[in-house]
């Protein structure tokens, strides 16, 4: 997709995502090594009665929906950052994660006509649609592409 081709309120949704046991302890072990996303003995007796994925897991799993989906082949340029991050719920073994895109601003920059600018809601579910992911990322689009 193109910046020409988004607005306001437009909701996407890129797809869904599993997790599996040790898809969640991999990653852990490379990137988040903390043990209740990498013992699962150890989960059972913690705070969430389990092991849980990281939330950069959950992350980077929507984001790899979100550019397979719309990015890919867009004119985006990269991301200056997030608004906010937050993980309401873990994401455990086998649940089943769908990602919904809120388009919240598109606009064009008023400090540089070249570039679109998007701004828009994350937000992922799991089966039960108890919201696991919810953050607020803004993409630049470079409109001479």
């Amino acid at each position: 997709m193109r910046f020409e081709d988004f607005y306001e309120g437009q909701i996407l949704k890129p797809g869904s995502f599993t997790l599996n046991e040790q898809e969640i302890i991999d990653f852990a072990k490379a990137y988040d090594p903390q043990w209740f996303h990498t013992d699962i003995e150890a989960a059972e007796k913690g705070p969430y009665n389990g092991l849980i994925a990281s939330g950069w897991h959950t992350c980077s799993k929507a984001m790899r929906l979100v550019v397979d989906t719309f990015l890919k082949d867009s004119n985006s340029v990269g991301s200056p950052g997030l608004a906010y991050l937050k993980w309401p719920a873990p994401v455990r073994p086998g649940d089943i994660i769908d990602t919904v895109i809120t388009m919240k601003q598109v606009r064009i920059s008023s400090s540089k006509p070249g570039v679109g600018i998007l701004v828009c809601q994350w937000q992922a579910f799991n089966q039960d649609q108890v919201e696991v992911l919810d953050l607020q990322a803004t993409i630049f689009f470079d409109l001479k592409i």
